[in-house]
């Protein structure tokens, strides 16, 4: 175990000396919450597919695997079809905004901050809670890699990616990401999916020892599918910690072409950890917990060093969602919240950026890390908490944003409407059904799409001026069809 160590310590020693040197980089606003927004292609798909896919997707998804087999790709591969309808329909649009997040976007489109700082609220709640999710998660990492208590684990994991977004913010970020896509690529797609299924005889084999169920690619259940599309595809949409990497593209061809990669790989990362599930259900058939699989076949199967590896991929998988998650939290806590309260107005222009912006975002990170943290080792049901998430995200959000980008009739009130409705739908109906329960998700869509529509028809339209205004945001301006900022070296 001693190599393991190694590569582990070896690990996240580079990710703090990567964030010394993001800080040397992210000298204005535009540097340090969107990485001057000049990412070319390579790294954009690199630390888009980093951000989507998780520990949820890397744990999450072989336990999947385990307990249904093939079908329990679903879930990441509603992830991969989200980020690919963002990527060919939405995200050239959303990159010529030049905004910093989802709430000044609908200030954009429906004119005043009476929808944004609302919608505010209900994002930081979202990205608090993914954030907190992803945090908790390395207490299952390094269980298997030391025997450490939950806390001392939370506590470890979290302070690195705190420390090092802190320091350089979203190319600290950008930079740890593109290693730990790198890792994930190597350490889950080309170690252990040949390894375990080697271990667990071929397909052949597997196929003789699991009922047929496991290899049927709808087994999850048609109902299971279509809510893993309501909340992650179009969870993919419109959250702030996927905007956010949006608005790091250097051009509208690299949103929707990098984006367009990366959500093809992300298809091919849910195959993947569907057959290394299935595999670890031929090996270990009475495992107590479906999503003890992964630890148990990368620490019985896979040989020293390359165990250290493919542990590494994991962490990588949980630090890139955990940090693009509280950069996600801190910006909306700091832009759409905070700065409303004080009367700050609107988030300044592009050419207003400035060290003391610089040092306040980076405070807002330090402080939403430590309540992160301490929320993650408060929380015991990562379910649970990642599904009150994406409910609220999904039934409060998505009719006013997508609404915002396609109908011109929508009003400021009828978004307003939509975020309230939806999202006290949503908690009602949790508290009802209970959690986990899909109807809270389905009834709190549809309750705020009617909101939407009825309130925006009986008010008077958005004006006139606003809603010409937001096109020329849309359509970018003239400049960047002759020049385009200069990319970072890939």
């Amino acid at each position: 175990m001693a190599v393991d160590y190694a590569v582990i310590v070896v690990y996240l020693a580079g990710m703090l000396a990567m964030g010394w040197w993001g800080m040397r980089r992210a000298r204005s606003k535009s540097e340090f919450l969107v990485a001057g927004r000049r990412l070319g292609p390579a790294m954009y798909s690199g630390t888009m597919a980093a951000i989507v896919l998780g520990g949820a997707s890397t744990i999450g998804g072989v336990g999947l695997g385990y307990q249904y087999g093939l079908s329990g790709a679903w879930m990441v591969f509603t992830i991969g079809l989200g980020l690919l309808a963002l990527s060919v329909f939405f995200s050239a649009r959303i990159a010529r905004l030049k905004v910093y997040t989802v709430s000044e976007m609908l200030d954009l489109r429906y004119g005043g901050g009476r929808a944004g700082i609302v919608s505010g609220v209900v994002m930081w709640a979202y990205t608090l809670m993914l954030a907190v999710t992803s945090t908790i998660a390395y207490a299952t990492i390094f269980d298997v890699l030391f025997d450490m208590n939950r806390t001392v684990a939370i506590v470890l994991g979290g302070s690195i990616v705190v420390a090092y977004s802190t320091l350089g913010g979203m190319w600290s970020i950008t930079l740890t990401d593109m290693v730990q896509f790198v890792v994930k690529t190597i350490g889950v797609l080309l170690l252990l999916l040949p390894i375990a299924v080697v271990k667990a005889g071929g397909f052949s084999e597997m196929k003789a020892q699991l009922p047929t169920e496991y290899f049927d690619p709808l087994g999850i259940g048609g109902e299971t599918i279509f809510t893993y599309v309501l909340i992650y595809t179009f969870g993919m949409l419109i959250g702030q910690d996927i905007w956010q990497r949006v608005f790091t593209a250097r051009s509208d061809r690299t949103a929707k072409w990098g984006g367009t990669v990366a959500g093809t790989y992300c298809l091919a990362y849910a195959l993947a950890g569907a057959v290394i599930g299935t595999a670890a259900k031929v090996l270990y058939p009475e495992l107590g917990s479906p999503d003890d699989a992964f630890a148990t076949i990368v620490r019985d199967e896979l040989p020293v060093g390359v165990r250290g590896l493919v542990l590494a991929a994991a962490l990588a998988a949980v630090m890139s969602t955990s940090s693009g998650a509280l950069i996600a939290c801190a910006t909306v806590a700091n832009n759409d919240i905070w700065s409303r309260l004080r009367g700050l107005g609107k988030a300044p222009a592009e050419n207003a950026d400035d060290h003391d912006e610089v040092q306040g975002n980076r405070l807002f990170i330090l402080i939403m890390g430590l309540a992160v943290i301490c929320t993650a080792i408060a929380i015991d049901n990562v379910v649970e908490a990642l599904t009150v998430a994406y409910n609220l995200l999904v039934g409060g959000l998505l009719v006013p944003i997508l609404g915002g980008l396609v109908w011109k009739r929508g009003t400021v009130y009828g978004a307003l409407a939509s975020v309230v409705v939806g999202g006290l739908a949503v908690i009602v109906l949790m508290a009802t059904y209970g959690i986990l329960a899909n109807e809270p998700v389905y009834y709190g869509l549809l309750a705020s799409l009617a909101a939407y529509l009825m309130v925006s028809l009986a008010t008077p339209a958005t004006d006139a001026a606003v809603l010409t205004a937001w096109r020329e945001r849309l359509a970018g301006p003239p400049s960047e069809l002759a020049s385009e900022p200069a990319p970072v070296s890939q």
